[in-house]
């Protein structure tokens, strides 16, 4: 059996693998790298491979940045990973999945407390 790509630790075939975000910025300013890892390793634990990174901070341009394998993230997928449910709302947004029904409720949600800011500023 091969080593895990980040090195360290043999993981075993049978063990559950979820694809999740790890935690990799600082106060203030979080940045994610998008990672497959043992199901019950902690946050920062032993990471099998790294699939992507993932930065929410908005940039000069208005843009978050979002960097993916599709190819690996396809092969761990096919493996049965499970995924998180953050990981599962950004590839149904970047078109990977379909598109999950958090994406549809934080929309509605926005629309609804935008609409209510047009009425209050309408009514005054």
């Amino acid at each position: 059996m091969p080593f895990p790509a980040a090195g360290g630790a043999v993981v075993g075939q049978r063990a559950a693998k979820v694809i999740r975000f790890a935690y990799h910025g600082c106060t203030n300013r979080p940045f994610y790298h998008i990672v497959v890892m043992r199901k019950r390793t902690p946050r920062q634990g032993h990471v099998i491979e790294q699939l992507g990174t993932y930065d929410p901070m908005v940039n000069v341009h208005g843009e978050k940045l979002v960097a993916l394998n599709t190819e690996r993230i396809n092969h761990w997928i096919g493996q049965g990973a499970g995924i998180s449910t953050s990981c599962a709302v950004l590839l149904g947004l970047s078109g990977l999945l379909p598109i999950h029904p958090r994406s549809y409720m934080t929309a509605w949600r926005s629309r609804r407390s935008s609409a209510k800011e047009e009425k209050a500023e309408a009514a005054s």
